[in-house]
């Protein structure tokens, strides 16, 4: 593995195959399905560690199928704040 790749896996304490997962779902992922969306929510929710409520996962999941076919991570962190 790159020196790059420890360096994230330290930072984060995420495995890089689970980062790699992550990024692998979101690519491939159809951001007009609901139950998708809802479960790569729930995914970034675990890895960053931080509790996704029900309340606070609908309005990530209604900003993202509004947004349409893109992700944005930053907006994501934000309202994670």
């Amino acid at each position: 593995m790159e020196p790059f790749f420890r360096q994230v896996e330290k930072k984060t304490g995420v495995q890089f195959e689970e980062i790699l997962a992550l990024a692998n779902a979101i690519q491939h992922a159809d951001f007009s399905n609901e139950k998708q969306v809802r479960k790569i929510v729930r995914k970034v929710g675990k890895l960053a560690n931080r509790p996704v409520d029900s309340t606070l996962e609908d309005k990530i999941v209604k900003s993202i199928m509004q947004d349409g076919q893109s992700l944005d991570l930053n907006k994501i962190e934000k309202m994670m704040r």
